[in-house]
């Protein structure tokens, strides 16, 4: 069958493109996902996150390689199987990044993605309670929820605590002021996840000209004879293979990690490796798989002297109570993201920008090592303090394994491999302990659990890092936006180099990682995306 428009991924961009490229009913449209429907409640209850965590069905629970400086451990990095992708599984938090983040991918040769070229899509994308602002827009399909006025009661004593140190208040990271402390926002509606997913593409179904395949996998993008033109896909769906194909466009949206993928399965990327797993070369694109970034995180336990969500959720009457407030009032606890507080902070008076992110959590847990074991709170009133760099410079690569499209890419994050990098975990370690220090900290505060008072010089705490840091599943910038062929993959219309009718849309596309959850963002690069198709295909 031949549509305009074959989207591979129907995760976060993927359904965005699907609504907005088949709107006007101009233009047919496939999208095409490897995973099933998100029907399950799971995924509009916001908890629901903790159930996909280790869940096959609806997971890749892909692992990178091991990591030499991470003591040779093999990460976790969850990718989301299911219609809406990682925005179904993930935690929800809200935040665009800083406006710098922006500018510096329009300094690197992609004009019109400067901050103040791509908030106008930030704008489109939200519908914010606060209204139509400079910074806000109310009329856009993804819900925003503010959590201040409904957190954990604790949250406050870490805003206070923060304060009594001299740090700035954020009202809105979103908004004015970035820098500071502070509540994070949540795509909800009404209590439940807005994925785009369910603010997209649901009320597009409807539409004859866009068709959703599930459980179709995409082996590889085909191309003309001349090898110059993207013309359709080839998809494995329960076994068979099925051609489709494109009278205009490709889009790949599969994320930072299968993305890059499918493009070397389909003969685009470094030709040695190419050549390696004996796949014809269609073009020589060397930064195929490159670029790979993510945010790395460690958390800090402690042991309160007053209740926690630890207590709600560790008896069945806690859990049976919050439950029933959630199902009568769609607030509570199981409303929001258990990433609550937390906010951007500048590691030393050196830093230009905020370089480190901060999350406190009401809720204290153990991520398990096995998949086969469920996210359980501490076994006692506890809360945990964690960091990431916001702007890490190590780069790693995504390369296939094989030319089978069933055998997961091998995934190099290459995490702490510059010196800034290990700087900014002595730092963030650092900010920690100041923090926790404070007087409405150290009021609340029986015990640092772990790493604790042993864990004291910065090589101690650095080999804490090594030992106990994850991914916080910000995976990014594996076939990035440049104008350099060497070092990048698309244009600045995300177009593919040298490829016609072949574009990308998603998180893949990062130049640099933005400061904070990603999410956000790559709905952006979704809208902006479908605006640059559109503007294409009327010419």
């Amino acid at each position: 069958m031949t549509y305009d428009y074959i989207i591979a991924g129907a995760g976060a961009a993927g359904c965005v493109l699907a609504n907005r490229l088949s709107a006007s009913g101009q233009y047919s449209v496939l999208l095409l996902e490897a995973g099933g429907k998100d029907s399950s409640f799971w995924f509009k209850i916001p908890v629901g996150f903790a159930k996909m965590y280790y869940n096959p069905r609806f997971n890749w629970m892909y692992y990178s390689q091991p990591q030499k400086q991470l003591n040779d451990r093999a990460i976790y990095a969850p990718r989301g199987k299911v219609q809406g992708g990682s925005g179904s599984i993930n935690a929800m938090i809200y935040v665009r990044g800083q406006a710098h983040d922006f500018d510096d991918w329009a300094a690197d040769g992609n004009d019109g993605w400067s901050f103040d070229e791509v908030l106008p899509y930030f704008r489109k994308l939200e519908n914010h309670p606060l209204g139509d602002s400079q910074y806000h827009g109310a009329s856009g399909p993804i819900s925003i929820t503010p959590m201040q006025g409904q957190t954990h009661p604790i949250c406050d004593a870490f805003l206070k605590g923060c304060e009594e140190l001299g740090y700035p208040r954020s009202e809105d990271f979103n908004g004015a002021r970035f820098e500071g402390a502070g509540i994070y926002d949540v795509n909800t509606r009404n209590g439940q996840r807005c994925s785009s997913s369910f603010a997209h593409l649901h009320p597009a179904l409807r539409r004859p000209n866009l068709k959703v395949e599930h459980y179709a996998l995409v082996d590889r993008v085909l191309f003309d004879e001349h090898k110059q033109r993207a013309t359709g896909v080839s998809v494995t769906q329960h076994g068979v293979v099925r051609t489709f194909s494109a009278s205009k466009e490709v889009i790949l949206c599969a994320g930072a990690v299968d993305t890059p993928k499918i493009l070397q399965l389909s003969g685009v990327g470094d030709r040695e490796l190419l050549a390696r797993h004996q796949v014809p070369l269609v073009r020589h694109l060397p930064a195929v798989g490159q670029n790979l970034q993510d945010h790395l995180c460690v958390s800090y336990y402690y042991k309160a002297n007053v209740p926690t969500l630890n207590d709600q959720l560790s008896s069945l009457f806690g859990q049976l109570k919050l439950g029933l407030q959630y199902l009568l009032t769609r607030k509570g606890a199981l409303a929001m993201s258990v990433n609550q507080a937390g906010g951007f902070f500048r590691g030393d008076e050196g830093q230009e920008h905020p370089n480190l992110q901060l999350y406190f959590n009401p809720l204290s847990y153990q991520i398990p090592k096995s998949s086969k074991a469920s996210l359980k709170p501490e076994p006692y009133s506890g809360f945990l303090l964690c960091f990431n760099p916001c702007r890490p410079t190590s780069r790693g690569s995504i390369r296939i394994a094989s030319k089978n499209p069933r055998d997961a890419a091998l995934i190099d994050p290459n995490y702490l491999s510059t010196d800034k990098d290990i700087a900014e975990v002595i730092q963030g370690s650092r900010l920690l302990r100041r923090i926790m220090q404070a007087p409405a900290l150290k009021g609340i505060t029986l015990d640092e659990v772990l790493p604790g008072p042993a864990v004291a010089s910065d090589e101690q705490m650095l080999q804490y890092f090594r030992e106990n840091s994850g991914s916080i599943y910000h995976l990014c910038g594996s076939c990035a936006m440049g104008r350099d062929e060497q070092r990048a993959v698309v244009d600045k219309r995300l177009k593919v180099h040298g490829l016609a009718g072949l574009r990308i849309v998603d998180a893949s596309i990062f130049p640099n990682v933005t400061s904070g959850n990603t999410h956000a963002a790559v709905l952006m690069v979704a809208e902006k995306g479908a605006d640059l198709i559109l503007e294409d295909a009327s010419r």
